[in-house]
């Protein structure tokens, strides 16, 4: 069995925008963003607040953006925020938070996806000459990218209360919001019903060639407008951007069930393959990063492999590779990636056997 194209598994924000985006964009009215002119971002900015429950939302290049631009708007220089270990504010935006907004990051464990409220509410400080006052809580949903793990609802209502209990905000980096939505089987308005200001990625699992969205009160809206000037982020014919995202939203989210499902069935496949660690039950979205057990095999003797075969996947540890199963990902071509395993297990047993 042989597949002609390339397997990209790295990440869903490696999807190419589908035919229907590309008409969008084509089609699409437009005017000048910062002076609030132009008719797609802002169809796009209404319909995204409305599906999230917010007053207001704001079109920004990248979660990223979106991430330091709230850390902007609700801090203080010199203030802190809390967090858990892996997300993706702290691991993955070069010291953003640090260098650009200017604030201290305080980090807890988050096993399992599970966010201990006792845990952050002994974290937070009221300030004072040598401490930092507490002035964010940020949650991630799903939860570490190379988990995809969803929190409860009751979870969050859980760390909701300890933000009311110290009137703290409380912002969710909602990057694969949809994800977890899909799953905990709600409207992702529920979900934000237990924050103060969101965002989510327009490039992850929808399918999107670039763009974030920001949601929140409109006085948030309006101080992270400012925020986005400053850092660069005003845009001029934006709606080139906001297009593909209105499409997305109409067409792309409730489809996201499709590829929890495929990614399941490849770790289930997977836990099967000798030399390779993975609990299928643990995969609870898009996302399989599976464990090579063999003491003689490590992820870049798999990674090499695999790209004989034309797959890709990304390298997350010296001996764990992560998938993220996107739109562009066919049934055939999961069992095509499931059987490259399967022939890398047998061939680099026999080839130890040798040696």
């Amino acid at each position: 069995m042989s597949l002609a194209r390339v397997i990209d598994l790295r990440s869903d924000t490696v999807t190419l925008p589908k035919a229907e985006m590309i008409e969008a964009i084509r089609n699409a009215p437009l005017g000048d963003s910062i002076m609030g002119e132009d008719p797609t971002v802002n169809q796009l900015e209404k319909k995204a607040a409305e599906l999230l429950g917010m007053e207001a939302a704001l079109l920004v290049t990248s979660g990223t953006m979106a991430n330091q631009i709230t850390l902007m708007s609700l801090c203080n220089r010199g203030e802190e925020v809390i967090m858990g270990e892996d997300s993706h504010i702290y691991t993955l935006e070069g010291a953003a938070a640090a260098v650009v907004a200017q604030v201290q990051i305080r980090t807890i464990e988050v096993p399992d996806g599970i966010y201990d409220a006792s845990k952050i509410e002994s974290r937070i400080q009221t300030g004072d000459i040598q401490r930092p006052k507490t002035s964010l809580i940020c949650l991630e949903n799903t939860y570490n990218l190379n988990k995809g793990q969803i929190v409860s609802l009751e979870n969050m209502k859980e760390i909701r209360a300890v933000a009311n209990k110290h009137s703290i905000p409380v912002y969710l980096d909602g990057a694969r919001l949809f994800n977890a939505a899909i799953e905990l089987g709600v409207t992702p308005d529920v979900i934000c019903r237990e924050v103060d200001a969101v965002q989510f990625c327009l490039t992850k699992g929808l399918g999107c060639p670039i763009g974030s969205i920001l949601a929140g009160t409109k006085e948030f809206i309006e101080t992270a407008t400012i925020n986005r000037q400053r850092l660069g982020g005003g845009m001029r014919q934006a709606g080139i951007i906001a297009a593909p995202a209105i499409y997305a939203l109409d067409h792309m989210i409730d489809r996201l069930s499709e590829d929890h499902k495929k990614a399941k069935l490849l770790a289930a496949s997977l836990s099967t393959v000798d030399g390779i660690k993975i609990q299928a039950e643990d995969v609870q979205t898009n996302i399989v990063s599976p464990v090579i057990s063999h003491e003689d095999w490590d992820s870049k003797l798999l990674i090499e492999f695999l790209s004989t075969k034309g797959i890709k996947v990304k390298n997350i540890g010296e001996k764990q590779v992560r998938m993220v199963v996107h739109y562009q990902i066919t049934d055939e071509e999961i069992q095509f990636v499931v059987s490259a395993f399967e022939e890398f297990s047998s061939s680099v047993q026999i080839k130890t056997t040798v040696h």
